[in-house]
């Protein structure tokens, strides 16, 4: 099985903890839902929050978000972007939006594209996602032991450009990833409080798998 375990909390973690994740600290851009969306190092991010110059936005799932989130935070899940009670989506449109999640930006990007859509002018991701914020100390509220876990799958190539979603539906934690040109995607899962016997939900445009989580990691995932 394709697992790390990490403490996800106030104190420093080892840099080992971003191995596997996709992405890097190097302030460039991604595409996302046909927005660009600016990448930006934790370490100007840190120096935003220092200075109360920017507002920030959880991007994953509401679970997640209690079980630790970076102080000041609120909730406001990519997989349900502007949602009822979203408080987000009353925030001024010049407000700068640091959004984030965990591995590194994907999920942040999907709810920065959204808040772009809906003419938000100043949004920005965490580029090393929400666990390298912990690793350097920055300020968290809440500590949980988290793994870290690994799901391969391939689906039709005619999905390349969509995402391939893993959900814990029970608890709400979600993760997200790219399917490649040739249909492939690797999702880093790195939910609190599950085991090899939690039930994860597992879907791409072509298909979607209800398995636990043993066996999704177990091997190349191709469908039902």
């Amino acid at each position: 099985m394709r697992r790390r375990t990490f403490l996800a909390g106030s104190a420093a973690l080892g840099a080992a903890t971003l191995a596997g994740c996709l992405g890097g600290g190097n302030g460039n851009v991604t595409v996302a839902d046909g927005e660009t969306i600016t990448l930006t190092p934790v370490g100007k991010t840190y120096e935003w929050f220092q200075d109360d110059a920017a507002r920030f936005v959880d991007a994953r799932g509401t679970g997640q978000y209690e079980q630790s989130h970076i102080v000041g935070a609120v909730s406001s899940p990519a997989s349900n972007p502007g949602g009822p009670g979203d408080p987000v989506m009353d925030w001024p449109t010049d407000t700068r939006i640091v959004c984030y999640c965990g591995c590194p930006h994907h999920l942040s990007s999907l709810r920065a594209a959204h808040l772009q859509k809906n003419g938000y002018s100043n949004v920005s991701v965490i580029d090393e996602g929400f666990f390298e914020w912990v690793d350097r100390g920055y300020p968290v509220t809440g500590q949980s032991s988290t793994a870290f876990y690994e799901i391969t799958g391939e689906t039709d190539p005619a999905d390349a450009g969509e995402m391939a979603w893993v959900r814990d539906l029970e608890s709400d934690q979600d993760e997200a990833a790219p399917i490649a040109a040739d249909g492939s995607y690797t999702v880093h899962v790195r939910f609190a409080d599950i085991t090899d016997d939690t039930v994860l939900t597992l879907s791409t445009p072509s298909y979607t798998v209800e398995a636990p989580l043993g066996r999704l990691t177990d091997g190349l995932v191709t469908g039902p």
